[in-house]
């Protein structure tokens, strides 16, 4: 089992930033890799980055050089920096852990973050 934490979410202007932490307890050593996702209101849950246990690192297209994603592993903390921030961010944002263990999948998510973006 793996827990996560969230937190960093908040109300901040267009072009503005945040940092969302997630913090990862539990049967860490197993993770393989971290990410974050969102899901606007209506829609689909999104990925936005990941990061693998090895450090590399995977972005939707729209979030490209804007967002960051890093982990620290003495703190068992994966960040995702936000800058430039534009409404359509708007969105509640989950932590993710996936285990894979015998070429399955195991998912876990945090309780989400909320993140408006106002114009």
């Amino acid at each position: 089992q793996v827990q996560l934490v969230e937190s960093g979410g908040g109300l901040v202007q267009a072009g503005g930033s945040l940092r969302l932490s997630c913090a990862a307890s539990g049967n860490i050593f197993s993770i393989n890799v971290m990410g974050w996702y969102r899901q606007a209101p209506g829609k689909q849950r999104e990925l936005v980055a990941t990061i693998t246990s090895g450090g590399s690192t995977n972005y939707k297209d729209s979030v490209k050089g804007r967002f960051t994603i890093s982990r620290d592993n003495a703190k068992n903390t994966v960040y995702l920096q936000m800058n430039t921030l534009k409404p359509e961010d708007t969105a509640v944002y989950y932590c993710n852990a996936r285990l894979i263990l015998l070429s399955r999948n195991y998912d876990y998510w945090g309780q989400g973050t909320q993140v408006t973006v106002s114009s």
